[in-house]
C-alpha cells in the first residue's frame, strides 16, 4: 500500500509538471545558461525577425510542454494544440475561452493579443501566467512569439 501511495504521488507530480516544462529557455539556448544549443535538432536559438510558425513558434510550445497531453495537447483551458496546424487555427483570430472579449492572436498586433498577455502575466488576465507551472518564456522565445504575431501570424 505504501508503494502505491508513493507511485500515486509521482504520477500526480508528473501530471502537474506536464505543462510549462523548463527545457532550454535561457538566453543563448543552453540548459544552464552556458550559451549552448537548445530547441529541436540542436540548432542555436536566436531572435528571428520573421519566425515561421511550425519551425519556430510551435517548437517553443512543444519544448515548453504546452502541447503535452496534460496541457493544451488535451485541450486544457479550451485551447487544443496537438499539431502545428491545429495550434495555428485555434490561436489566430479566435476568442479566449476564459476571456471571450479577448482574441488569442490578432495578426499584426502582438500587444493586443491575449496570448502575449498570458505569456507576460499581464494584469487583467483570467487565470495564471503561461506556461502554467513553469518559468516564464525567456526574452528569445517571447520576442519570437511577438515577432511572429507582428509579422502577420502566418501559418508557415
Amino acid at each position: 500500500m505504501r508503494s502505491f501511495r508513493s507511485m500515486a504521488v509521482v504520477v500526480a507530480v508528473g501530471i502537474a509538471a506536464g505543462c510549462g516544462g523548463d527545457s532550454p529557455t535561457t538566453p543563448g539556448g543552453g540548459t544552464g545558461g552556458t550559451g549552448g544549443t537548445g530547441g529541436t535538432g540542436g540548432s542555436a536559438r536566436s531572435v528571428k525577425a520573421d519566425p515561421a510558425f511550425a519551425q519556430d513558434i510551435f517548437e517553443i510550445f512543444t519544448r515548453r510542454g504546452c502541447t503535452a497531453s496534460g496541457c493544451h495537447g488535451s485541450g486544457e483551458g479550451g485551447l487544443t494544440m496537438t499539431s502545428a496546424s491545429s495550434a495555428h487555427s485555434n490561436l489566430v483570430g479566435n476568442p479566449s475561452t476564459g476571456s471571450p472579449s479577448e482574441t488569442l492572436v490578432i495578426a499584426g498586433n502582438a500587444a493586443g493579443s491575449y496570448l502575449v498577455k498570458k505569456l507576460e502575466g499581464a494584469s487583467g488576465i483570467v487565470g495564471s501566467q503561461m506556461p502554467l507551472g513553469g518559468s516564464p518564456l525567456d526574452s528569445i522565445d517571447l520576442t519570437n512569439v511577438k515577432n511572429w504575431i507582428n509579422q502577420g501570424a502566418k501559418n508557415n
